[in-house]
Formats: C-alpha cells, sequence, structure tokens
C-alpha cells in the first residue's frame, strides 16, 4: 500500500517492549497515545485489545515495532534449520572468527550455532573470489542433495556458497532446485551480497531460523487486527530506521530483530530537531532493557552487528543495549555483591508494587525513594502499590540476611543499574571517538527519566531533553519514519590515485535500478531520495569505516580515521570494499510534532504538590509538577518530580527545568 493510495485510512504506530504495548496515533491533528500492557505468550493479543480500547476504524494502517524477532534468538526458539554450503565449508559457522568475547574467563560456554552438525549440507561447487564459475553444481549432485534434505525434515532452509557475492549463478541453481521442497528458503546473495563467509552465512541462517515464526506471528496479527467490515494493512519497522511492506518483512525478518529500538533513535532525533539540537545520544530505558545510541546530526546505519551472539551483516542503526530496565531484578551474587539486572521481571509477574511480582526491582526501588508517586502512574489509571512494596522487599532483605534499610537498598539499586547504562553511553560515545560534553542526551522510555540528570551529570552532558509522550517515543519515531530499502554489494577496489568514477556509476546504477524495481512491486510512489556510501579501509587492514560517497572520498575516509583512532596514513594505498545504496521514501507523517498532544488545561494554573523524595542518601521537600499543565518557556528548578500518562521525570537538586514551544522537556545539566 502505498503512502499516496492510503492516505485517508487510519494510521496507528504500535511497539510491543518487554512490559508494556505502546500505541501513538492521529485524531483531528492530534497525536494520541496508550499504553496496555504487553502479552509475552502471543502478542498480539495486547495488539488486539489496544486496537479495540482505540476504537480504531474498519479500515486502518498498522506501522508496527515488533520483538518476536529478538526474542526468538534469545531464547531459541526458532525453527528446525538445514545449511547448504560450499563443500568443505559446512562448519564455517562453528569455527567463527576465534574471537573470544571474554578473553580470561575460563568458564565461558560459546554459543552454539542454530543449525546442529547433522543438518549442515555440502555441494561439489565452487566460484572463484573474481566470480569465474570453476565448478557447476550439476542435477547428478543436486538429486542426492535434495534427498538428504527431506530426510533431515526442516522447516526452513538457509543456502549460502562461497562467493556468491560475485557471480550467483550457482547459488541461484541450488536455491532452484531446493524450492521443489515447498520450504522457506534464505538464500546469501538476496539478502546479503557481500564478502566475510562467515557473518554472511550466520545472517542468512537467522533468517531462515526467523522466517516460520515471523511469518506465523504475522498472519496471526492480521487474523487479529483484520475487521470484517473493513481492512487492515500491516507495515513493519526495520533495524534500519526505516519502514517496509509486510511481504518484505515475512520475507527478510532478519532485518527487523531490532524494530522497536530503531523506532525511538528516529523518534529522538525528530524531536530534538524540532528544538533545534541535531546531535544527541538517545536514552531509551524501558521495563526489559536499555537502549542507547549516538546521533551526530543524521541517522547512520552499521553493518555489522551481534543479535543473542549471532553476527547480522544487514544495515542496522548502530544501537547497544544492556539488560537494565525499570523490571530488572535485584539479587545479591555469591560473594554479597549487588547485583541488577539482566533478568527481569518483565510485564508478568512484573516489580513488586504492580501487585503480583515478589523480587524487587527497579522501579520498586524508584518508589520506595519517593520518585515515583504511586497517585499518578500511568496518568493515574493505575495505582502503584507502596505498601505491599515496602513490606515484600523488607522481607526479602531479611531473606538474604541483609543489614541495609528499606531507602539504603534503594539507593545501592539505582547507583548499579545507573553505572550498567552509564557504561553503554561510553561504548557509543567515548569509544567511538565522540565527546558526550558536545551531545544532547534525549531521555525516553518509561524510565529513562528517572534516571537521565544523574547520567547526564556523570558524563558531563550540558542538557537532557525529555521528549513529548516519552514512554511512546518508539511508537512515535515509527509513526513518523519513511520507507527505506538498504542495498549493497561487495567489490574489492584498490586506488592509490584518482577515483574510478565510471567503476563507481556503473555499480551504483545497478543498485538503483534494485531499489526503483521494489518500491514498484510494492506499491509506493513517491519522489526517491538515494544515499550513496562505501565501506573503505586501508590495505591490509581488516575492517572498515563508512564513508559518504563524493568526489572527497579519500579526503573523507583520512579524517574519519583520524578521529575515530587517532591517527591515519597520507600516502598509504585504500580499498573499497563494498558499496551501500540507502532508498528512501517520505511518508506523509514525517513532520508530525507530539507537542499537540498536551491537554486543553494547559494555560491553568500549576496546583504544586509537595512529596518527600531521596537524593544521595538526603531527604529534599520536592515538588511535583503535572507534564501536561506546565507553561510553556517558564522556568523551575530542581529538585523536582514530573509526572504524565506514560512516563516520571526527576529534576536533580539545583538543575533548571522548562517546556519549549516543542513540547519538549528542558533540563539544564551543565
Amino acid at each position: 500500500m502505498s503512502p499516496a493510495r492510503s492516505g485517508s485510512n487510519f494510521r496507528i504506530a504500535i511497539d510491543t517492549g518487554g512490559t508494556f504495548t505502546d500505541c501513538v496515533w492521529l485524531e483531528r491533528g492530534h497525536v494520541r497515545m496508550l499504553k496496555v500492557f504487553s502479552t509475552p505468550a502471543d502478542p498480539s493479543e495486547a495488539i488486539a485489545e489496544a486496537l479495540r480500547k482505540v476504537g480504531a476504524p474498519d479500515s486502518l494502517i498498522i506501522l508496527h515495532g515488533t520483538t518476536v524477532g529478538t526474542n526468538t534468538l534469545l531464547q531459541r526458539k526458532g525453527a528446525r534449520v538445514a545449511l547448504v554450503t560450499t563443500a568443505g565449508f559446512e562448519d564455517a559457522i562453528e569455527i567463527g572468527r576465534q574471537a573470544r568475547p571474554k578473553l580470561y574467563d575460563f568458564f565461558f560456554d560459546r554459543v552454539e550455532p542454530l543449525v546442529p552438525v547433522e543438518r549442515r549440507f555440502g555441494i561439489e561447487e565452487r566460484t572463484a573470489s573474481d566470480g569465474k564459475i570453476l565448478h557447476a553444481a550439476s542435477r547428478k549432485e543436486l538429486a542426492p542433495l535434495l534427498k538428504r534434505l527431506r530426510e533431515a525434515h526442516p522447516e526452513a532452509i538457509a543456502i549460502s556458497l562461497l562467493f556468491s557475492f560475485a557471480n550467483p549463478n550457482n547459488e541461484s541453481a541450488v536455491a532452484q532446485a531446493c524450492r521443489s521442497l515447498a520450504l522457506p528458503i534464505s538464500v546469501s546473495h538476496e539478502i546479503l551480497p557481500e564478502f566475510r563467509e562467515y557473518e554472511r552465512t550466520s545472517t542468512v541462517v537467522v533468517n531462515a531460523y526467523l522466517q516460520p515464526v515471523v511469518q506465523k506471528y504475522l498472519e496471526n496479527l492480521a487474523r487479529r487486527a483484520h475487521s470484517s467490515r473493513g481492512k487492515s494493512n500491516i507495515f513493519l519497522m526495520q533495524s534500519s530506521g526505516g519502514i517496509t511492506a509486510l511481504t518484505s518483512a515475512a520475507r527478510e525478518p532478519v532485518r527487523t530483530v531490532l524494530s522497536g529500538p530503531a523506532g525511538g533513535v528516529v523518534g529522538a532525533a525528530a524531536m530534538a530537531r524540532h528544538s533545534g539540537f541535531e546531535r544527541i545520544i538517545s536514552f531509551d530505558m524501558g521495563g526489559t532493557s536499555t537502549d542507547v545510541a549516538l546521533v551526530d546530526r543524521e541517522i547512520r546505519t552499521g553493518s555489522q552487528a551481534e543479535i543473542a551472539g549471532f553476527p547480522v551483516g544487514v544495515p542496522m542503526l548502530d544501537i547497544h543495549t544492556v539488560g537494565a530496565g525499570g523490571g530488572s531484578i535485584a539479587r545479591f551474587d555469591a560473594a554479597g555483591a549487588l547485583r541488577v539486572g539482566p533478568e527481569s521481571a518483565g510485564a508478568d509477574p512484573g516489580p513488586i508494587c504492580y501487585g503480583r511480582g515478589t523480587q524487587p526491582t527497579v522501579t520498586d526501588a524508584n518508589l520506595l525513594l519517593g520518585r515515583l508517586q504511586p497517585h499518578a502512574f500511568l496518568g493515574g489509571e493505575f495505582t502503584l502499590d507502596l505498601e505491599r512494596t515496602r513490606r515484600m522487599t523488607g522481607d526479602w532483605l531479611k531473606r538474604q540476611s541483609c543489614s541495609l534499610s528499606l531507602r539504603e537498598f534503594a539507593a545501592g539499586v539505582v547507583r548499579v543499574v545507573n553505572a550498567n547504562m552509564e557504561k553503554a553511553l561510553r561504548v557509543v560515545s567515548i569509544e567511538r571517538g565522540y565527546d558526550p560534553r558536545d551531545f544532547t542526551l534525549v531521555a525516553f522510555g518509561g524510565a529513562g527519566g528517572l534516571h537521565a540528570c544523574e547520567l547526564a551529570e556523570a558524563l558531563g552532558i550540558p542538557r537532557v531533553i525529555v521528549p513529548a509522550l516519552p514512554g511512546a517515543l518508539s511508537a512515535f519515531g515509527i509513526l513518523v519514519s519513511d520507507v527505506v530499502k538498504d542495498y549493497s554489494r561487495t567489490v574489492l577496489w584498490r586506488i592509490a590515485g584518482k577515483l574510478p568514477a565510471e567503476l563507481f556509476e556503473r555499480e551504483f546504477a545497478i543498485l538503483r535500478r534494485n531499489a526503483e524495481k521494489s518500491f514498484r512491486e510494492e506499491g509506493w510512489r513517491g519522489a526517491i531520495n538515494f544515499r550513496r556510501s562505501v565501506d573503505v579501509r586501508y590495505r591490509g587492514q581488516g575492517y572498515e569505516l563508512n564513508v559518504p560517497y563524493s568526489n572527497t572520498l579519500a579526503e573523507d575516509f583520512r579524517r574519519e580515521h583520524q578521529r575515530r583512532y587517532g591517527y591515519s596514513y597520507d600516502n598509504r594505498e585504500l580499498e573499497l570494499v563494498t558499496l551501500r545504496l540507502r532508498a528512501k521514501i517520505r511518508t506523509s507523517q514525517a513532520k508530525i510534532s507530539p507537542g499537540s498532544a498536551r491537554k486543553a488545561q494547559a494555560a491553568q494554573k500549576q496546583k504544586r504538590k509537595k512529596a518527600p523524595v531521596l537524593f544521595e542518601g538526603k531527604k529534599f521537600d520536592t515538588s511535583v509538577y503535572d507534564r501536561d499543565v506546565i507553561p510553556i518557556g517558564k522556568r523551575y528548578s530542581g529538585p523536582a518530580v514530573v509526572t504524565e500518562y506514560s512516563a516520571t521525570t526527576v529534576v536533580s537538586p539545583g538543575r533548571s527545568f522548562w517546556l519549549d514551544r516543542a513540547g519538549n522537556l528542558m533540563i539544564a545539566v551543565r
């Protein structure tokens, strides 16, 4: 469904998280939102409930960010996959790169491959590195392969042959033969036509592993969302920061494994831009995890990521995730040290204060410190049980033989989880060669505002932005996302002087035609914007830096190398490794601002309440404000607690804050 054809339809963006499912939609020019508890056993149940509560019309468009792919990998509940590869390379996915994630851990267990050795099949064929076919797979060799595949009873097939990115003919022939088995097939040159056979094979195996599971989920979702009087069209958010059609997502689910967090980065960048800031660090703290990313004027993707221990080579936003969220469970380890996460209470049973949980979490700690107001959660629709939290946490501490008071324990939990999140922020900034003091921290997610000030202070970040609708910003980002498709091709050219402009234009023209064909087949209309870039390295290096394509490509690469690593060479030969094309169509929702979500009573006089809140072990008589009635432009001083429907923000003592014209809550930290 093209944006042109669907302009009259009701659009709703839905982001499924570990604790809440968030919905954002546009109604009479105003951005609306709803949060419902997630249903991990079948996420489509929560979506169906949300659509009933919203009162969605018969004909609607659903833009969806899902965690089904990620959870399937983490829980290893995917399909039974068979791998077909070049004879002699069956064990490449097990040998890997010989990298040791924990060099000094004697008890470290490496992640088992998704395909066991008995379901890896080699076929006699060979393509040379320059694309020349040295040995084609014959019918005589394909017949026994198909017989062995049938006997293995796979649910999906992954095909990854050596150097198929240089010439896909052999791989296409094997794929064509395997289609007679009537199973989902993932082919490496279609999903990732790039070099590095381990990463390419791992990516195509992950895709095959997810295909039947995601396909079933999407069919379920379509059935629940479908109205007998109308029709629901579903589009999915990709890990690269753009939406795609349902058919594309079902065919290549590996591109959706970080779809929810990607929506958050898009939303954070859009909201910060409304306030005049283009260099940001997004900080998304939800119920089960925290996702952080750095945006330096434009959102950039990376080509190498690792999900659940498996390399994935499709373009993804450079998002770093840690197991620290509002539902992260606190515990004491064998040595008596306080630990928080990565285990989470999730939505069921949830934190103690939700009424069913039995183990203390970060949310419980914030409630015990006074940072969360029991009667202001979800706009007063859900009351947090403070007495139950005090009683059960106290009993739990006694069982642990811990002498800490409730407040000391709660303060310790917050310090530990802050330390975990500070490490994550350092990974995407300092470890990438960026100074966090030059950026603005955009805090969102249900728990982001509770911890943002302390994290900004620790890293020297001068200001914090808590955008409108912070607890559903990922869903808002999905609502305003563009339609995006990414294409790549490994070329491995060496240059010492002038760039081979004609070669570039020829190869980029091929990628461009592929993009235009895909958009046309899916029915998208509108001007296509193309962004060309190249993965470049010095000759002899093992890894590349992605640089926008221009006449000054070599100089731009050396400048980026200097910024990232602290050195560069002026006369060393360069290798141009992979060409990348990002094709984008802007949607009609791209310029929406959620500042319009403020209530009509925003002009009313603010009725200030007071509550005791602990900061660094000291109790402060703290002002509590309702964000929806804070006047625009008026400055306030901390300490303060700012409540709203989807989140709570804590402002440290001595910090000033105000609401700007874009509807963003601005906090001056330095």
